[in-house]
């Protein structure tokens, strides 16, 4: 469990999630067997949800890892959606894209590889969600690159903002997390604070936070 909620609540929200098949389950079986990190279901349901109510047909993912949260946005987006992914590491985007071509989406998701940063500096498109799953002490940097890519009205979403609770709680700090807990303890205040941004923490999964850009009148 995750220490953000009560086990029972989780152990039931999980329940009402119907079971993987096919590809999603090879990949999650995977991603078990190789300790990759890959988002909960209790995340991946809610993107599904946002995506099709929010009718968002342009995506953009900081961090691919094995292409699971690809493939689940770029189906949720449907006929003509795109996910924009980007991803550092080789072994990883080369799994997934096996994975995306097993899917029959290499139309819809395009692989970015590179440094985040650097790769979000030279984008000039415009993004209905931005999904923002990478490397936790540079969440605030991202976002910051993100703002301008998304479009106004539109989301951006952060996973593990809760960090397995230790972000709410000192008592479940360990000593090694001390950094990269309070980094994201300030970035939560920044975007919960952020003039240009509206902002909801979810306690799901390992925490998601969803902002809405607001329109320029709003600001």
């Amino acid at each position: 469990m995750s220490n953000i909620s009560q086990d029972y609540i989780e152990e039931y929200i999980k329940n009402t999630i119907k079971p993987s098949e096919g590809l999603l389950k090879d990949m999650e079986n995977y991603a078990r067997l190789k300790r990759i990190p890959i988002i909960q279901p209790e995340v991946a349901r809610m993107l599904e949800v946002l995506i099709k109510g929010c009718k968002c047909k342009r995506v953009l993912e900081v961090g691919t890892a094995i292409g699971y949260s690809a493939v689940i946005m770029a189906r949720a987006a449907g006929e003509g959606g795109k996910v924009v992914t980007l991803e550092m590491n080789s072994a990883m985007e080369a799994r997934a894209r096996e994975y995306i071509r097993s899917a029959n989406l290499e139309d819809r998701i395009e692989i970015i590889r590179g440094d985040a940063r650097e790769l979000l500096k030279n984008m000039d498109c415009s993004f209905d969600m931005v999904f923002i799953d990478g490397g936790k002490g540079h969440y605030r940097e991202m976002v910051d690159l993100c703002l301008d890519l998304v479009r106004p009205g539109g989301l951006i979403l952060c996973d593990n903002v809760l960090f397995r609770g230790m972000v709410a709680s000192d008592r479940l700090v360990k000593r090694r997390k001390i950094t990269i807990v309070k980094r994201m303890r300030d970035f939560l205040d920044y975007i919960c604070s952020h003039p240009r941004l509206d902002t909801a923490i979810i306690p799901i999964g390992d925490g998601l936070s969803v902002s809405y850009r607001k329109e320029e009148t709003q600001i």
